[in-house]
């Protein structure tokens, strides 16, 4: 097995809810290597079919960011992390200062950050001919502003070790259809590659990864066969291989490597 050297250090990841989500998955991984775990999440309320949650598709990916983090805390415990898990906004401004004042009045520190929280329209308002203000802000609120508030407060609490991933979109630079999402995940890749050179006297290194079409749950068998026609691997990444990316970026391992969106896709949008 690969060491990654992460044991004891403390990690804060965002969007964590999902059980079957890149967040969680990631948070599992982290657990593994017997770091210690801030975890963030908020509920995003959105109507789904009860009746259809316990099958892949929209209704179970919906319930499940409706839902607190009772299922990945369980899973957590199971692994015997230390780990505190917080509800908040990270759009907000004080929510962003309220979350990092517990965790280092917790742990002291954070070693990693990864920005993973996101949201996007639900309605089919996200094309040029629809997109509506309500939209555009509610998807940058999070995507950009809430990303950028938490690695400020990442940098301006830094201690001897830092590491800042952000999750993007392999689609970010041509996503028709959602446009702001898509727009808002290029913004997160420029901001990457800005701040990891404005940050790197520090030895931070800050990183994106931008994952292709990922089985957290929303996509049902149907669309799943549209979907790996258009992967060359032909196969859907799983929220394992995003968190096997960010596990090595946040490695000593990785300590060379700074300003780059590294697609975990397949082939997919290459």
């Amino acid at each position: 097995m690969v060491s990654y050297g992460l044991e004891n250090k403390v990690v804060l990841i965002t969007g964590i809810n999902n059980p079957q989500g890149i967040g969680a998955a990631t948070a599992y991984a982290f657990a593994r290597e017997k770091a210690k775990l801030i975890l963030v999440y908020k509920k995003i309320l959105r109507q789904f079919d009860k009746n259809k949650i316990n099958k892949n598709g929209v209704d179970r990916y919906y319930a499940a960011n409706a839902g607190s983090a009772d299922i990945v805390e369980n899973k957590i415990k199971e692994i015997n992390a230390d780990c505190i898990i917080l509800e908040g906004d990270i759009s907000n401004e004080d929510s962003v200062k309220e979350i990092y004042s517990t965790a280092l009045k917790k742990y002291g520190k954070i070693d990693v950050l990864v920005n993973n929280a996101a949201v996007d329209d639900e309605n089919g308002f996200d094309t040029i001919e629809k997109i509506t203000q309500k939209v555009i802000d509610e998807t940058f609120a999070v995507n950009v502003r809430g990303s950028t508030l938490m690695m400020r407060e990442f940098i301006n609490h830094r201690g001897d070790y830092g590491r800042i991933i952000n999750i993007s979109t392999d689609a970010a630079q041509i996503f028709a259809g959602q446009i702001t999402y898509g727009a808002s995940k290029a913004s997160l890749e420029a901001l990457t590659r800005s701040i990891a050179l404005e940050i790197a006297k520090y030895g931070i290194t800050v990183n994106c990864v931008a994952p292709g079409p990922t089985q957290t749950g929303w996509i049902d068998d149907d669309f799943e066969k549209k979907v790996i026609s258009l992967i060359p691997m032909q196969k859907l990444i799983q929220p394992e291989d995003i968190a096997d990316t960010i596990l090595f970026l946040a490695s000593e391992k990785a300590k060379m490597i700074t300003g780059q969106v590294i697609k975990v896709s397949g082939g997919h949008a290459i």
